[in-house]
């Protein structure tokens, strides 16, 4: 008589090509509902309307890049965390604060003066954005720490150069002698994270659509500001607001495209009806699977 074994259903433990796929809340619950959930997530299959992979059947390097969680393009998923992901709260604080200082930027309802954004300098794009920066080398992802880390440093120096009682530009701090020169010292400043920001985007290419035109848009930010404040210098006065204009708009882009990777970032099966788009870029190896994909389909 023959003998039936009874099938082993038992879920085979996760490899080292697996990830903690932050993008999903339900991966971080602990005990067997997160075990469950973190199962439930990673059966999904990505596309260009959803956001987390099944990284069991992937090989190394085929991981796809994903703005929500801060990280630009193909690498080694790292071992399975607890942690939650921190990219969503660096990135709204980025959002927030590049908000408020390009209203200022482009005088909206005749607002001039830049101090409104000196409390959310120091505390929600400064002290926030850096601890969420931190963690961010908690979890493994090397870009999103020098970001958020980075930006968080730019918003504190940022607000100690607009704080009165440091007198950095104060007209009778260190430039009173030739007051006109901390405009093109300013533009030096502003100059320096514009060519940060270009290296960043460099990072980006194999990317999403709206992950590189966050980093461009903010390249372009800080391009135009620094170019303003040579204008300024040279007593330009109107290409100075003109520049200021072009700066705060794509400032005011950038803030909407990080608060959009951070909804990417935040949202799950567990909160939302819906996930919003990555839009992968077509050259990156998701968008040529993705056409492939859809290639063999119509052949069928």
């Amino acid at each position: 008589m023959a003998t039936h074994e009874t099938p082993n259903h038992t879920a085979a433990p996760p490899t080292d090509l697996e990830k903690d796929v932050h993008t999903s809340g339900a991966d971080h619950y602990s005990g067997a509902n997160g075990q469950n959930a973190a199962a439930a997530a990673h059966a999904r299959h990505a596309g260009p309307f959803t956001r987390v992979a099944d990284y069991r059947n992937m090989t190394e390097g085929e991981a796809q890049a994903f703005g929500g969680s801060l990280q630009p393009g193909l690498w080694k998923p790292y071992e399975h965390r607890k942690f939650a992901n921190p990219a969503p709260l660096g990135l709204s604080a980025f959002a927030l604060t590049t908000f408020v200082l390009s209203c200022v930027n482009l005088q909206a309802r005749g607002v001039k003066a830049p101090n409104i954004a000196v409390p959310l300098a120091f505390g929600y794009g400064g002290l926030v954005q850096l601890l969420a920066g931190m963690w961010e080398m908690a979890v493994g992802n090397t870009f999103g720490a020098t970001a958020l880390s980075s930006y968080g440093g730019f918003w504190i120096a940022y607000g100690i150069l607009l704080t009165p009682a440091w007198g950095i530009i104060a007209t009778d701090g260190p430039y009173a002698a030739n007051y006109s020169d901390h405009y093109s010292a300013v533009g030096f400043f502003l100059t320096g994270w514009f060519i940060f920001t270009t290296l960043l985007l460099l990072c980006t290419l194999r990317s999403t659509v709206v992950f590189f035109s966050l980093f461009f848009t903010l390249d372009l930010a800080f391009l135009f500001l620094a170019c303003e404040n040579y204008a300024a210098n040279n007593g330009a006065l109107t290409a100075s607001r003109n520049l200021q204009i072009a700066g705060g708009t794509f400032g005011m882009l950038a803030a909407f495209l990080a608060w959009y990777c951070a909804l990417a970032g935040l949202q799950d099966d567990s909160n939302s009806f819906f996930q919003v788009p990555v839009f992968h870029l077509p050259w990156s190896d998701k968008g040529k699977e993705l056409r492939k994909a859809k290639s063999n389909r119509t052949v069928d």
